[in-house]
C-alpha cells in the first residue's frame, strides 16, 4: 500500500503544488496508523524528495517568481522553526485534533478561492507577513506550504496558474528540508514507511513533472481540495475523540 501511496501523492504534488504534507500525513495516520508526529516527520522528508525531482521542471520553464519566492521564504524559514518545536511539546490527541482541524480549514479556503474567481490584484509585498504563519503550520502539521502557499500567491498576485504552483514548490522544498530535518533529528520519522513510500513515489514524481504541461491543475486543485476536505475532518473527530 505504501509504494501505492507514494505513486500517487508524487504525482498530485507534481500537477499541483499541494499534498506533500496535507495529503501524505493524514493518509499516513488514517491507512497506516502511523503516529501523528511521527507522519508529520515522514510526510515532510518524503515532500522535499518529491519536490526537489518536480521543482527543476518548473524553473526551467520560467514558471517561477524569484521575488515572490524570496518574500514567501523571508518570513516562511523562521516560522517553520517555531512550528516544528511547538509539536513536540503537545498531547498527541491535540495534535491530532488541531492538525485536522488546520487541514480541513485550508481545504476549505481553497474551494471559497475558487467559487469566488475574479480579477486578482497585485499585493505581492504582503507575501513577507504571510510567510510567517504558513512556516509555522508547515513545522507544526507538515501541511500548509502547498495549500495555504497557492493560496496567498493565488489571492495576492497576478501570476499565472503554472507559475504559482512552480514558485509553491520551491517555496514548500526549502520549508520540507528545513522542517523534515528538524524533526528527523528529534526522532520523529518513521524510516521503513518513508522508504517505500519514495520507492512509490520517485517514478510518481517523474511521471507528474511530465504531465504538468498537460493536465489542468486548476480542477486538479479543486478535487484535491475536496478530498482534503473530508480527510482533515475526519482526523480532527479521531483526536476529538482519543480527548475525551
Amino acid at each position: 500500500m505504501e509504494f501505492g501511496l507514494g505513486f500517487v501523492i508524487a504525482i498530485a504534488i507534481a500537477l499541483t503544488g499541494v499534498g506533500a504534507g496535507s495529503l501524505t500525513t493524514p493518509l499516513l495516520i488514517l491507512l497506516l496508523g502511523v503516529d501523528a508526529k511521527e507522519s508529520v516527520g515522514t510526510a515532510l522528508i518524503f515532500g522535499a524528495v518529491v519536490k526537489v525531482l518536480t521543482a527543476p521542471v518548473y524553473v526551467l520553464r520560467k514558471q517561477v517568481s524569484g521575488r515572490a519566492l524570496a518574500l514567501l521564504l523571508a518570513g516562511g524559514l523562521p516560522g517553520v522553526l517555531a512550528g516544528s518545536f511547538l509539536l513536540h511539546g503537545m498531547r498527541t490527541s491535540v495534535m491530532m485534533a488541531v492538525l485536522g482541524f488546520t487541514i480541513t480549514v485550508m481545504a476549505l479556503l481553497n474551494l471559497l478561492r475558487f467559487a469566488r474567481g475574479g480579477p486578482r490584484r497585485n499585493r505581492m509585498n504582503w507575501l513577507l507577513m504571510v510567510g510567517l504563519p504558513i512556516g509555522a503550520e508547515v513545522g507544526f502539521s507538515s501541511a500548509g506550504s502547498g495549500a495555504l502557499g497557492a493560496l496567498a500567491l493565488l489571492s495576492l498576485t497576478p501570476l499565472d496558474a503554472a507559475t504559482v504552483v512552480g514558485t509553491d514548490l520551491c517555496f514548500g522544498l526549502a520549508l520540507s528540508v528545513v522542517g523534515g530535518g528538524i524533526h528527523a533529528a528529534l526522532g520523529s520519522l518513521n524510516t521503513a514507511i518513508l522508504l517505500k513510500l519514495l520507492i512509490g513515489g520517485v517514478p510518481g514524481a517523474l511521471t507528474g513533472a511530465m504531465l504538468a504541461s498537460r493536465l489542468p491543475s486548476k480542477q486538479l486543485r479543486f478535487a484535491l481540495s475536496l478530498a482534503l476536505a473530508v480527510l482533515g475532518a475526519h482526523i480532527c473527530w479521531k483526536g476529538m475523540s482519543a480527548g475525551l
